[in-house]
């Protein structure tokens, strides 16, 4: 207090004067200020709305993929040679079994030119064995045996008489055991040539041509492995498609079991790719895919023709297989690609745009409808399918309302909103949400042309300074 005291003695009385004026002054300036009070404005905030709608909407999985040919045939030889000459170049098109190169094989052909001469030998063999042979041995046996059967039977007869003789005294008793020894000696020849004529009607005949067969085969297969020797020196394409590589020249070694040239067959591609478990739910062989090309804009339609039925062991991936039957010349075997495979399909669902769908801290779906008295409403929904742009709504929206799609992250509940246009950018053109032809867009942008800041209002719209605020 007496500082304040001292102070005011020493201020001049003009100075004095001027500090007694200030609250005078202040009040009269909060009296002006008030009496000038313009009404609370509410806030509103620009957004931007697109209305629901009802169409189709697919689940697609993207993944990236290595392009395969679907055949593939890499040509070995399997004999070691010098190459003698090759029929095709690299990137010639080549159909199933024709030749392509040719192997040095002089003494293979010398080889199957001896075992066919060998095998027409054997096969002259056989004939003469089964047709003359056998049907001459067992007529002489036969002969032998009646010759043999009449012999004995005669001596016989010799053997009665002399008995006869011996025993009416005509005869002496050495005559009679002569001649009952030579008999003993006709029917044993008799038996043994009766055998003989028995074993080749019964098996001699089997034996013998059985001993021919065996050598005509054996001659046969030795012909058949010589010509098989002989046709590795000839390589033929196994399949249809292009020469990819041929790495060796003419004149240089054709080692066998090593690669000679590659046939590839590129009129069908198909794309591996590996997918998690997730997007792997509800894929099935056929479902309608496309390949994206860097760099081109035109995907290539293809199909779903493979979905692994185990997991890769190493990470656990399913891996799955994209096919185009018709591919173009820009697509080829080992690029990396894009592939999109339509999972699942909802026909004429409710559908919005994916940016209208927000969550909330318990993980629950909503979006901002525009009423229409322009306040922004809450709605609690629940989702379906969800594809690249749009998502489908079970419940919670019906088609024809306007959700918000711009400005509606983190705003309150029963907000007042105001609708702004919506800008012209190559997002939405390539969306397909365009609002209306390019009349209407042109309107649109007349009518606001300059950009909202974050508050929701427009640099125009903002007020100017005061005249208090200038000085």
């Amino acid at each position: 207090m007496t500082m304040r005291t001292t102070c005011q003695r020493r201020l001049s009385p003009r100075t004095r004067l001027f500090f007694s004026s200030l609250p005078f002054a202040a009040a009269l300036f909060i009296f002006v200020g008030c009496s000038k009070k313009e009404p609370e404005v509410v806030p509103e905030v620009s957004v931007q709305v697109t209305p629901a709608k009802t169409g189709d909407v697919s689940r697609i999985v993207t993944a990236e993929a290595v392009v395969f040919p679907l055949q593939q045939a890499v040509i070995t030889p399997k004999i070691s040679s010098t190459i003698k000459s090759f029929a095709v170049q690299r990137g010639a098109r080549v159909h199933k079994g024709q030749l392509l190169a040719v192997l040095e094989n002089a003494d293979l052909s010398a080889a199957a030119t001896q075992s066919k001469g060998e095998y027409q030998q054997a096969e002259g063999a056989y004939v003469t064995s089964t047709a003359s042979s056998i049907p001459e041995q067992i007529q002489k046996a036969e002969l032998d045996a009646a010759s043999s059967k009449a012999a004995a039977d005669a001596q016989k007869k010799i053997v009665d008489s002399r008995k006869e003789l011996f025993q009416q005294g005509a005869l002496p008793r050495r005559e009679l055991d002569a001649a009952e020894v030579a008999l003993a000696q006709a029917e044993s020849q008799y038996q043994q040539s009766q055998k003989v004529l028995d074993d080749l009607r019964r098996s001699g005949k089997e034996q013998a041509v059985k001993s021919a067969g065996g050598q005509f085969n054996a001659a046969k297969g030795k012909l058949l492995a010589s010509e098989a020797a002989l046709s590795y020196s000839y390589i033929k394409s196994p399949i249809s498609g292009v020469v990819t590589d041929r790495p060796l020249y003419p004149g240089e070694l054709a080692t066998a079991n090593q690669p000679l040239l590659t046939v590839m067959d590129n009129t069908s591609l198909i794309a591996k790719a590996h997918i998690s478990q997730a997007q792997a739910v509800g894929l099935k062989k056929g479902a309608e895919a496309e390949i994206k090309i860097a760099g081109q804009d035109d995907p290539i339609p293809a199909k779903l023709s493979l979905v692994s039925p185990a997991l890769d062991p190493g990470s656990t991936t399913i891996e799955v297989w994209v096919q185009t039957s018709k591919p173009p010349d820009s697509l080829r075997p080992g690029m990396t690609v894009q592939i999109s495979i339509t999972a699942a399909t909802a026909k004429d669902a409710v559908i919005v745009p994916n940016n209208s769908i927000y969550q909330t801290n318990d993980g629950a779906n909503y979006v901002v409808v525009a009423g229409s008295d322009n306040i922004a409403q809450q709605k609690n929904v629940q989702l379906g399918i969800r594809g690249i742009a749009e998502t489908q709504i079970t419940s919670g929206v019906n088609a024809g309302e306007s959700v918000i799609t711009a400005g509606g992250y983190g705003l309150p509940d029963k907000t007042k909103i105001k609708i702004a246009a919506p800008e012209k950018n190559e997002d939405a053109d390539k969306s397909g949400d365009q609002g209306g032809d390019k009349s209407d867009q042109k309107t649109a942008e007349s009518s606001d042309k300059k950009p909202a800041n974050k508050s929701g209002k427009k640099p125009a719209d903002q007020a100017k300074p005061s005249g208090s605020e200038k000085e």
